[in-house]
C-alpha cells in the first residue's frame, strides 16, 4: 500500500511561535508550506531598514528567514485591500489600542482554509497559545477562531493542542496528538527551551509583535488621520507615510512629517511630489511634508517650525525653500520657532 503525503499550510509570522509550530508537524512526517500574508501594517522590511535605532538588529523579512530555517517553502499574499474591512470595522472590536486581533486572526484563518482547498492541502497550523493573546488567544477564541473561519478541526494548534479539542489530523492519525503539546499563558521559556532542543539558535524575539496597530503611537496617528480626513478610510501611502517621521499637527487643516535622520529623508524624499514640501537651504535640515489645505499664515508657521528642526534652530534667521505639488518653489526667510513655543498637543 502506498502512504498518502499530507500536507499542511502554516502561517508563517516571522516570530518563534510559528516556527516551533511548523517544526513540530515536520518532525511527524508531513510536507508543510508557509504562508505569510501582508497587510500593509508590518514592522519588518520597513521601519527595521530605515531608522538607525535598529542598527543592532539584523535587516531581514523574519517571515521568509524562519521558511529558509525550516526548508519550507513561503507563499508571500497581498491581502492589503481586503484587509481594510478588518481594521476599519472590526466584528469583535479592538485590542488595547486599534488591534483588531481576533478579526485579524479569523480573516488570516479564513484566508488559508481558502489556500489550503484550492491547493489540495489536509489542514492549517498555526503557533497560538492559549493566554499568550489578551485578545485573540485564549481558550474562549481559538473556537471562535476555528468556527468563524470555516477552518473547524483542520485547524491544528501544535503547541498548546493538548488542551483542545481532538482534531481531524489527530483523529484520523496523520499526526500523534502525544507527540503535540500543552503550553499556555505568556512566559515564553517552554518555547525558548524547545528552540534549544531543536537547534534553533537564533530567532526573532518575541516581545511587542510585527504589527504597527498594536503600537499605541501608530493607533494615535491613524485616529488623527480619520479624524482629518472626515471619514474611516486610509489608503496604502497613509498607512506607510505613518510609519515615518514625526508628526505634528499644529492645526486642524494641516499637520507636518517630518524626518529624523538620513534614512527617513531619503523615503520622505519619494513623496516629494505628492504633498507641498518644505527644506531649509540655509542650513542642513530635513525634509518636511504639508500634508492639508494651509493657508498663507499657515505655511509661514510650517516654514518655522521647520527651521526648528534644522542645523539653523539658534540663529536669528533662516531661509527656507517651499515647494508645492505643482512645481511652485519659493524662499522665505523667518526666525525658528523655540521649544517653548511648540506644545506637546502638537505631536501627534
Amino acid at each position: 500500500m502506498t502512504t498518502i503525503q499530507r500536507k499542511a499550510v502554516a502561517l508563517i509570522s516571522g516570530g518563534l511561535d510559528s516556527m516551533l509550530a511548523t517544526k513540530v508537524i515536520q518532525e511527524q512526517g508531513i510536507h508543510v508550506e508557509g504562508i505569510n500574508f501582508y497587510t500593509g501594517f508590518c514592522v519588518e522590511g520597513h521601519t527595521h531598514a530605515i531608522r538607525k535605532h535598529d542598527a543592532d538588529k539584523v535587516k531581514r523579512n523574519n517571515a521568509l528567514w524562519v521558511a529558509e530555517q525550516l526548508g519550507i517553502k513561503l507563499h508571500i499574499i497581498d491581502i492589503i485591500e481586503e484587509y481594510k474591512n478588518v481594521v476599519l470595522n472590526p466584528k469583535h472590536g479592538y485590542g488595547q489600542f486599534l488591534n483588531p486581533c481576533l478579526d485579524c486572526k479569523i480573516f488570516m484563518v479564513k484566508k488559508a482554509k481558502e489556500w489550503v482547498d484550492e491547493q489540495g492541502f489536509d489542514f492549517i497550523i498555526t503557533g497560538e497559545v492559549i493566554g499568550q493573546r489578551p485578545k485573540s488567544q485564549r481558550k474562549v477564541t481559538m473556537p471562535i477562531i476555528a468556527s468563524q473561519s470555516g477552518a473547524e478541526d483542520r485547524l491544528l494548534r501544535p503547541l498548546c493542542a493538548k488542551n483542545l479539542p481532538i482534531t481531524l489530523p489527530e483523529r484520523e492519525g496523520w499526526v500523534k496528538r502525544e507527540l503535540l503539546y500543552d503550553f499556555s499563558g505568556r512566559s515564553r521559556t517552554p518555547q525558548i527551551s524547545m528552540a534549544k532542543n531543536f537547534g534553533l539558535n537564533d530567532f526573532a524575539q518575541p516581545a511587542g509583535g510585527c504589527c504597527f496597530l498594536t503600537n499605541e503611537h501608530y493607533s494615535k496617528k491613524l485616529s488623527d488621520l480619520w479624524q482629518a480626513k472626515g471619514k474611516r478610510d486610509y489608503e496604502f501611502d497613509d498607512i506607510m507615510l505613518l510609519k515615518i517621521g514625526r508628526h505634528l499637527r499644529p492645526k486642524p487643516n494641516f499637520k507636518l512629517i517630518i524626518g529624523r535622520e538620513e534614512g527617513e529623508n531619503l523615503f520622505l524624499e519619494g513623496y516629494r511630489k505628492q504633498f507641498t514640501h518644505l527644506k531649509v537651504i540655509s542650513h542642513m535640515s530635513p525634509l518636511v511634508l504639508l500634508d492639508g489645505e494651509p493657508s498663507a499664515q499657515d505655511i509661514e508657521l510650517a516654514a518655522q517650525i521647520t527651521a526648528r528642526y534644522s542645523q539653523g534652530k539658534d540663529s536669528e534667521r533662516v531661509e527656507v525653500q517651499i515647494t508645492t505639488q505643482s512645481g511652485v518653489s519659493w524662499v522665505m526667510p523667518v526666525v525658528p520657532l523655540a521649544v517653548s513655543e511648540i506644545p506637546q498637543t502638537w505631536y501627534i
